[in-house]
């Protein structure tokens, strides 16, 4: 018979623990405690992050948070932002030894994105989902590339270039559409 301290002293030992980072591309000030109460939440533990001016956006802040917890944390944490008015963020979780990883983006006006990654940090689109986009396109090949766009999440990515790198002191281009 065991007793419960030594029961969950090889419990907690024997945990999977993952990592992933935080990036919260744009927030408003006021939304930063609340951010952090939320990953803290997900994590099981109070956060504190070191919130930077976001360039590309007037009135807004950027972190980036390494973090280090329970399998599951990423989605839990993305799970509490999503949604959130004016903050745009991603969040990841590494692959570890038999288990896949995930990458989570989010903006006000995409909703949230996920997909799987393998160990190298690369989206792994299943081949259902492949399989979908070759039927939903058939022999139009600019169909095709549109499915596979949307499978990698390129509209995510693309609205969040502009403030991935606002911040590591490239010049921001800004592109507008006329007419």
């Amino acid at each position: 018979m065991t007793t419960g301290a030594s029961s969950s002293t090889t419990d907690a030992a024997s945990a999977p623990v993952a990592r992933g980072v935080l990036y919260v591309h744009s927030a408003p000030r006021a939304l930063s405690p609340h951010i952090e109460w939320a990953a803290g939440r997900a994590l099981g533990r109070p956060v504190s992050f070191d919130w930077i001016e976001q360039p590309a956006l007037a009135g807004a802040q950027r972190t980036e948070f390494v973090w280090e917890g329970d399998r599951g944390s990423a989605a839990r944490m993305a799970s509490a932002l999503r949604g959130w008015e004016h903050l745009r963020f991603e969040v990841t979780e590494d692959a570890g030894h038999g288990t896949d990883g995930g990458r989570w983006m989010h903006t006000p006006d995409l909703g949230i994105f996920y997909a799987q990654t393998d160990v190298a940090g690369n989206m792994v689109i299943p081949e259902d989902r492949l399989r979908y986009a070759m039927e939903v396109a058939g022999s139009n090949a600019l169909e095709l590339h549109r499915e596979l766009r949307l499978a990698l999440g390129q509209a995510w990515d693309d609205e969040l270039e502009a403030f991935r790198h606002a911040g590591d002191g490239s010049r921001v281009v800004w592109l507008h559409r006329a007419g």
